[in-house]
């Protein structure tokens, strides 16, 4: 499996978005990733003054930024929440 696909919600924007994300990469890696990605695709809007945090968006669980995508719980269809 090359990548995840997850879906992204974005409270700061109320937008939610579907990201394909690569398993093998630090959460923070992502979170940077994703952070440039949302800015993208909201016209430059999202512009986070520090590096926000991902949790899971059923158990409210943050997720450690020292992990890889695959030594976490994060799966296809997951629902994620950047905060």
């Amino acid at each position: 499996m090359n990548k995840i696909l997850i879906k992204l919600y974005v409270p700061m924007l109320e937008e939610e978005y579907e990201v394909w994300i690569p398993p093998n990469k630090k959460i923070h890696t992502v979170i940077g990733l994703l952070v440039k990605a949302v800015n993208e695709f909201s016209g430059g809007q999202y512009t986070p003054n520090k590096l926000p945090e991902l949790y899971n968006k059923a158990t409210g669980k943050c997720y450690d930024i020292n992990l890889t995508v695959s030594e976490s719980d994060i799966k296809n269809s997951s629902d994620i929440i950047l905060l």
